[in-house]
């Protein structure tokens, strides 16, 4: 790199982008930009000498107007006051008027200097001070832009090197750890799937060596591509725009600096940045939208997504459809459905599984409250700290965490799904409560899923997402929590009655306190150890409720699960258990799709010995993952049943008492979801805000008319129809 002033010779200005050793033998410095325009050479044509000198009388200027190259129609009446340097080729022009909500201007060029670009029909280039190595497609605006470049080293986004870089200038993502252990080199089309997988088995060596292979194939390490912008795309009051690679149908107004950047907008799904925005080194995911002074450094975000207000987003993996507003987020791994909108809360490295919320005054940051800044933070899906929650470094959590304000001054482990996590002050206690949205929060706890789905605008699906809370990653938590619960009851029921047993004894001996001795376990103090990293023990709160309440879960999952499938494929209850191996497995949670964990070692195999030799092979395995998850969710749904009744088949008896069962869970779940939003409309404080009900309503909206509430009446139709339509035998 040349970090000084240096004169060139004019003649030879916008000429020699790309100069030996780069340049291939018998090609010219255009052999790339022609294959990227896919118009002949025959569409174009030299000026006539008029033309010349209608240009010139109209302050145009160029060392060289033998390089410049028209179509037809042309009126050079249309360019004024402007300069073009080497190879320029423009498309068609006429008389014409281009318009972007209500932003309109005439067809041409005025006011700018041009430098070795294509540009294409029908567009408008006004007042753009340095415009250079750009290909323009049709139908584009650019107006009063400071510098617009494309390097020849331009890699928009990528972590490849160009022939002749150095390893230093290569652009990594440190996702997940602030040190670094956990770099991923971002790549176009990469999904978060990809970056769980990499930044997650790094012992594997031989494994991360193919996901490098596999991302150096994915851009030419060629010199001399220029920058593009697609088809219906605006562009107005930018400062600078260096090595941007710009999808049709964008629209970017009064950004102050974009460099090395992939915009993946669609005609269907634009991509739209607005001011004050700075943005470097990144991805940008189709209909993703970017506003109001935020910064981006090497970051990537998915499809759907919005960053705004002042956000900043660094060394990150936002999932598609989550919203960032305001905040800080650094060295995150964050699947989709991520919401955080609070100026004074910040997330730092961490992985977060989808559908989770952070609240105001958040502290969740590894180099704020422990010794290094290589500590780090796992949470399941629906994790949620409330207002003003610190935590410290190491921690992990179970899906659907809830944590209370408060500080949280060690070390964490709550593999409790679905449970409340709060600090008992007087104590200097943690304590939880499993189960608690089952229990006490069935609204919420509903409305997540169906938020989810109604935020999900997404119309080419890339990342497949599991927005239920009931699947297979989260039945498997329970499964873990009801031993849990069964050990620790049994642990404490013998501290008072001096026994000592077996793990495993003590878990069956917990199981039949829980459910034949409930008023003794009632009585008890549940604590557990080994949650926090202190001397004080956790306190468990309302054990025999919480257990029962996971079993319900269980079963509601089960019966619900298993009746879609089976009516949707035709098949009864009794030929579906005829399948021959009928386990519950382990499942993962891969960037927000669902998948066993057999299949993700199969992938991990099929790497290493070459068989999926590309990025987009390992996405059409993802492709694959899905074709295959309602089956295969089918069948934990049944070896669920099978485990939570304690029965190797299910009988027709025991199927008809599982429908009846599951339908009064389905109805008490409409009922506290009605009943939840009730409270809302008959607090009488919520009332004094208004004049009378009228204007209440007005404000609101009235309750029956309440969209969630609506859905989920339609939602228990659904399940109550599935249920008892299919067919045991």
């Amino acid at each position: 790199m040349n970090d000084k002033v240096i004169t060139l010779d004019q003649a030879r200005f916008g000429y020699d982008f790309i100069t030996a050793p780069f340049l291939p033998e018998g090609e010219d410095e255009y052999y790339l930009r022609n294959q990227q325009n896919k118009r002949t050479a025959s569409s174009y044509r030299h000026l006539t000498k008029a033309e010349i000198e209608s240009l010139e009388q109209n302050l145009n200027s160029s060392p060289c107007w033998n390089d410049v190259l028209v179509s037809e129609p042309f009126d050079p009446s249309l360019i004024r006051n402007s300069e073009f340097y080497g190879l320029i080729r423009i498309g068609k022009m006429d008389k014409s008027i281009v318009s972007f909500h209500d932003f309109s201007v005439p067809i041409g060029i005025a006011n700018s200097r041009i430098v070795s670009c294509d540009i294409g029909d029908h567009c408008a280039i006004l007042d753009c001070a340095y415009l250079s190595h750009y290909i323009i497609d049709h139908h584009v605006i650019l107006y009063r832009l400071g510098e617009m470049q494309t390097t020849n080293h331009a890699k928009f986004g990528s972590g490849i090197l160009k022939e002749g870089e150095d390893e230093e200038v290569r652009i990594t993502i440190d996702i997940m750890n602030e040190a670094g252990g956990r770099t991923i080199r971002p790549f176009n089309g990469i999904l978060p799937s990809d970056a769980f997988l990499w930044g997650t088995y790094r012992d594997d060596q031989a494994l991360m060596r193919v996901f490098e292979e596999l991302t150096e194939k994915t851009m030419d390490k060629r010199r001399g591509y220029y920058g593009f912008v697609g088809e219906q795309s605006v562009v107005k009051s930018c400062d600078t725009i260096k090595d941007v690679w710009i999808g049709p149908g964008s629209y970017i107004k009064g950004a102050n600096k974009l460099k090395n950047l992939m915009l993946r907008s669609t005609i269907a799904e634009p991509v739209q940045i607005g001011e004050g925005v700075e943005l470097v080194n990144g991805i940008i995911g189709s209909g993703s939208r970017i506003f109001y002074g935020c910064k981006a450094i090497r970051f990537i975000m998915g499809d759907n997504c919005n960053l705004k207000y002042g956000a900043r987003l660094i060394h990150s993996f936002l999932g598609d459809n989550s919203t960032v507003s305001c905040c800080e987020l650094l060295s995150n791994l964050v699947f989709s459905g991520h919401e955080q909108h609070h100026n004074n809360s910040f997330l730092i490295a961490s992985l977060i599984k989808g559908q989770s919320n952070m609240a105001a005054g958040a502290n969740i940051g590894s180099n704020h409250n422990s010794r290094g800044n290589d500590g780090e933070m796992v949470a399941g899906r629906g994790f949620w700290p409330a207002l003003s929650s610190t935590l410290k470094y190491d921690c992990k959590f179970a899906s659907y965490v809830l944590i209370t304000k408060g500080n949280y001054p060690h070390e964490l482990n709550i593999p409790l799904p679905f449970s409340l996590l709060s600090a008992d002050t007087k104590e200097s206690r943690r304590i939880v409560m499993p189960a608690y949205w089952w229990m006490y929060n069935l609204y919420a706890l509903e409305r997540n899923s169906f938020k989810y789905r109604k935020r999900d605008k997404r119309k080419v699906i890339r990342q497949h997402i599991e927005t239920e809370y009931l699947a297979p990653d989260t039945v498997n938590e329970i499964f873990e929590a009801c031993d849990l619960l069964c050990l620790w009851v049994a642990q404490n029921f013998n501290r008072a009655h001096a026994s000592n047993e077996e793990q495993r004894n003590l878990i069956l001996m917990g199981r039949d306190l829980l459910k034949n001795k409930a008023v003794e376990v009632n009585s008890l103090h549940i604590y557990a150890w080994g949650l926090e990293n202190s001397n004080e023990p956790v306190e468990i709160l309302k054990v025999v409720e919480a257990y029962h309440a996971y079993q319900e879960m269980l079963l509601y999952y089960g019966v619900k699960t298993l009746s879609a499938y089976c009516l949707a494929t035709g098949q009864t209850i009794a030929s579906f258990q005829e399948k021959e191996t009928i386990r519950r497995e382990d499942w993962l949670n891969v960037g927000g799709q669902l998948v066993p964990a057999s299949r993700v070692e199969q992938l991990k195999a099929d790497l290493k010995d070459r068989t999926l030799s590309s990025w987009d092979d390992v996405h059409h395995a993802y492709d694959d993952w899905f074709a295959s998850y309602e089956e295969d969710r089918a069948i934990h749904a049944l070896a669920t049943l099978y485990q939570t009744l304690g029965a190797k088949q299910i009988n027709i008896g025991q199927w008809e008492e599982l429908v009846e069962d599951v339908a009064r869970i389905r109805l008490h779940i409409e009922n506290q979801v009605f009943k939840t939003k009730e409270k809302d409309f008959n607090n009488r404080f919520r009332e004094s805000t208004y004049r009378n009900l009228a204007e209440r309503d007005a404000v609101l909206g009235s309750l029956d008319d309440n969209p969630f509430i609506q859905e989920s009446r339609q939602i228990t139709e659904q399940v109550l129809s599935q249920i008892r339509s299919v067919s045991f035998a």
